[in-house]
């Protein structure tokens, strides 16, 4: 790899000497001694990333998650139009997935994601995102906040936008009017887009160009993995990608990256899609970026062929594994993706004074 980018060169030498990335703030914010675990940062966003973190976090504790801000539904999305802060939804979901299994850890974790219930405008608002926009307005800065809100549950490990400024996701859909099959039309919005019927085609941020948080690139410079997925595709995973900061990191980091797959396609914006369709369309988005590992569940890989000439494109080998929870729904089992992300890490090469 050549030098780093002029865009991460500047980033870096804006950063104040002995930043928190450089250490970890696990349980109760003490910092960790560096080169005694793995240093992992997963991105993602909702429920998929929640499902990394709750194995990942299992196996280390120097931990930091990148969490997408593109988000316009729900609670977030009423707070995002009405105060003009980022959606903290996905940062709440994150939050809680790094909660540990002790009694404050799962307290917190319930009160956090816990939902007011009423007939009027505190319906549907999570305590978790009143709490982290609070503190927004209180610290006047995205990353203390999450770091205080942190340290309050215990969480092990880190949690950052990889934006400091809310971003709209706009998605390319063919087929989107059922009227109209073959037209090509703009959708507005990630709850819309996550949803949408017909072909997501690609999609694209609005700003297109957003500055991502200097914390979030300086942990994926400062990683030994990377882990990308499982989540929703267009509109939670691929969103890292559209970022050029970040993707620069991807792209230049020495860490070694994991792509998780995910147990089904979702209905709407993944409808019918196989497991190296998913690859073919991350590498449009960002036909640059290499992979080490692609990790899926084997029930969930009909065509290991192809599936493995897809990861060979990006460089990277395929990883089968039982991740999937036992009652047949399409969710992850933390603890059985927890070993295999350890497997992994054992593997495939890990980097750093810790092996």
């Amino acid at each position: 790899m050549t030098g780093r980018t002029p865009r991460l060169s500047r980033l870096r030498r804006a950063m104040p000497e002995g930043r928190a990335s450089r250490l970890t703030e696990a349980r109760g914010g003490r910092p960790r001694r560096r080169g005694t675990q793995p240093k992992v940062v997963a991105l993602g966003g909702g429920m998929g990333l929640s499902a990394s973190l709750a194995a990942l976090r299992r196996i280390t504790g120097d931990l930091t998650a990148v969490v997408t801000v593109a988000d316009d539904g729900g609670s977030s999305g009423r707070l995002r139009h009405e105060l003009g802060v980022l959606p903290p939804g996905d940062l709440r979901k994150a939050l809680a997935a790094l909660c540990g299994d002790d009694d404050w850890g799962q307290t917190w974790a319930r009160v956090i994601q816990h939902r007011f219930q009423s007939k009027g405008e505190m319906h549907g608002h999570a305590v978790g995102n009143l709490l982290i926009v609070a503190l927004w307005e209180q610290l006047g800065d995205h990353v203390k906040a999450l770091d205080l809100v942190g340290r309050l549950l215990g969480a092990q490990g880190r949690v950052l936008p990889m934006s400091a400024v809310p971003l709209e996701l706009q998605a390319l859909v063919k087929g989107h009017d059922p009227e109209r099959p073959d037209d090509v039309d703009t959708v507005r919005g990630q709850a819309t887009v996550a949803l949408t019927p017909g072909e997501v085609q690609s999609v694209h941020l609005v700003p297109a160009d957003p500055p991502a948080v200097p914390e979030a690139v300086e942990a994926v410079l400062d990683a030994d993995w990377v882990v990308l997925g499982p989540g929703s595709w267009f509109s939670s995973v691929i969103p890292h990608l559209l970022v050029p900061q970040l993707l620069d990191a991807l792209q230049e980091t020495k860490a070694r990256r994991v792509l998780s797959l995910n147990l089904a396609p979702q209905p709407g914006e993944t409808e019918g899609f196989s497991p190296q369709r998913h690859l073919e369309v991350l590498g449009r988005h960002a036909p640059k970026l290499a992979l080490d590992v692609v990790l899926a569940d084997e029930a969930a890989v009909p065509d290991r062929d192809s599936l493995t000439e897809a990861a060979e494109r990006f460089g990277a080998a395929v990883e089968l594994a039982p991740v999937a929870r036992t009652d047949g729904s399409p969710r992850h089992d933390p603890e059985l993706l927890a070993a295999a992300y350890d497997r992994i890490f054992r593997m495939h090469g890990r980097i750093g004074p810790w092996r």
